[in-house]
């Protein structure tokens, strides 16, 4: 049976104060964010009327989550999540306190406020992956789904508050404001986090360093084919869909003759889209797979690109916005869950830190190349060649197939033994985990009729070794003895090994299992290592 039905009632999640308690603050924190955001497009179309500039704001938004989320979501798996979180939020509301008074004194220029903007990207870049992660530590796994559609539905509800109390403030009080609400709402979510005291696994091996970390990270992500999957559905879409986010601070103040209330209205209609959308979303859900769900949703964002390239009626771009903002929610909670459910949680906040690479550094990437597009051939055009990139990169990724994950049990194995080793001295001991490299062998006897199954599963094995670290791994067969097969891989040390062994799944087990079965003999396929000097 799969997740998806045996999955909690969409409210569920609510049950644990901690995530309800996380949640509002998010939410409340979220809406500072996008003020801030709304504040900084805005601010920068009076500061600069050159649509490449006014894109740079959401470049630099975007940029630093594409350059430090990788590392930022190494240091979450190794350090306290708890501990990460609280520090970065701690500096960004101090950033976020300067730029206020910066701003309010009237002495910011485009190349500071870009600065300051990049600054704060940098911290939402540690943030994200480490706030993302800790949500399967706050709900059982059944409801994980109602969980990430939950924290969709508060993204998308600050979408809705965040700008228009952004248009409001900056017609009344002054375009600082919403930089001032921003500095404060990061010191909810510290509190809050504050109170949560996680459980606390202790490990008996040491802790990973952090270029180890990446590169683990790394790894696992490049043969797993349910995170390419959607990694590449998502850049696929990212790419071209950025060009909205990119261009709409100015489209406003120049096609529409819109002022900072009309910005925050659109804004807001997004966020009202997205929420009809969470609405809708379990009903859609349960019509169309998730690749379709997606490639549905991004053929009603081509037709309104077209519809934004086509008519400047303000009346008509708040309803487009609407399908805009159900459409977006739709898209990120999809391709969020495919990426939870292949990540099992040693790797975690570095596997959903590789998808945030790739949702950002495509948002980045786009928002350069349409601010470029759009100061060559107008705002307008841009939008309409952005429909057609859009509905070229739907049909390219069309066969990508999403939440493969589902039907994994990547939970911990508690079943694989830790392999033995015989040392002479309590030196030794202490040098074990650094003795490199390691070759590990397994034989196994095979029947003829048995070797294709065999062979299959086999590389589906090696797949999986190189995914936790083997840098070499083969299948031999003894050529006087066709039956005997010896599998063959390496790991950069024994400590790795180690690794190796405690982060299996007992989806991995299962396979290992599998390939056992096919072995004939009274013995199990014999397992030899090998250790460097």
């Amino acid at each position: 049976m799969s997740l998806s039905t045996i999955q909690a009632s969409p409210w569920a999640p609510f049950k644990s104060k901690i995530f309800s308690a996380l949640w509002l603050s998010g939410m409340i924190s979220t809406i500072g964010v996008r003020m801030h955001e709304v504040g900084a497009g805005w601010l920068m179309t009076t500061l600069s009327s050159d649509p490449l500039m006014v894109a740079l704001v959401q470049a630099a938004t975007t940029l630093p989550i594409f350059l430090f989320a990788l590392p930022a979501g190494a240091i979450a798996d190794v350090v306290s999540k708890r501990k990460l979180l609280i520090v970065v939020q701690l500096i960004m509301a101090l950033i976020a306190g300067i730029l206020t008074y910066i701003v309010y004194k009237g002495t910011i220029t485009p190349t500071l406020l870009l600065l300051f903007i990049f600054a704060l990207g940098i911290g939402a870049a540690f943030v994200a992956p480490a706030k993302q992660a800790i949500v399967p530590q706050l709900i059982p796994k059944e409801e994980l789904q109602s969980a990430i559609a939950l924290n969709s539905v508060g993204f998308n509800l600050s979408r809705t508050i965040g700008p228009a109390i952004a248009g409001v403030l900056i017609a009344t009080v002054g375009i600082a404001a919403p930089f001032a609400f921003n500095a404060v709402s990061f010191l909810l979510i510290i509190g809050t986090l504050l109170l949560w005291c996680p459980f606390r696994v202790i490990g008996d091996l040491p802790k990973e360093r952090i270029p180890g970390a990446i590169g683990a990270g790394l790894r696992y992500v490049r043969y797993s084919p349910p995170l390419k999957a959607t990694f590449f559905k998502a850049f696929a879409f990212f790419i071209s869909a950025s060009a909205f986010w990119a261009l709409l601070p100015l489209f406003v103040k120049t096609e529409l003759q819109g002022d900072a209330k009309v910005f925050g209205l659109l804004i807001g209609m997004i966020g009202l889209g997205a929420v009809f959308g969470a609405i809708l979303l379990p009903r859609v859900k349960s019509r169309l797979t998730p690749e379709r769900l997606v490639d549905m949703s991004s053929l009603l964002l081509v037709g309104v690109f077209i519809v934004i390239a086509l008519v400047q009626i303000k009346i008509i771009i708040m309803l487009v916005c609407v399908i805009f903002g159900a459409c977006w929610l739709w898209i990120l909670s999809t391709f969020n869950v495919s990426a939870q459910l292949a990540l099992p949680d040693w790797v975690r906040a570095r596997g959903l830190a590789i998808y945030l690479m790739v949702f950002f550094g495509s948002m980045s990437l786009g928002s350069i190349v349409w601010g470029l597009i759009a100061s060559v051939v107008g705002i307008c055009d841009a939008m309409f060649i952005a429909a057609c990139t859009l509905a070229i990169g739907t049909f390219l990724s069309r066969k990508c197939e999403l939440n493969q994950g589902e039907v994994l049990d990547l939970s911990p194995s508690t079943l694989w033994p830790e392999p033995i080793v015989i040392v002479d001295s309590e030196c030794e001991k202490e040098m074990l985990h650094e003795r490199s490299p390691v070759m590990v062998t397994v034989e196994y006897h095979i029947d003829k009729a048995d070797v294709e199954n065999f062979l299959s599963l086999m590389y589906q094995l090696g797949r999986m070794r190189r995914q936790y670290g083997a840098y070499t791994w083969n299948i031999l067969q003894e050529s006087d003895q066709p039956g005997i097969y010896i599998e063959q891989f390496m790991d950069i040390s024994w400590l790795h090994h180690l690794r190796h062994h405690k982060r299996l799944t007992r989806e991995d087990v299962a396979l290992q299992t599998q390939v056992n079965k096919l072995h004939q003999g009274d013995e199990p396929p014999k397992k030899r290592n090998f250790l460097g000097s």
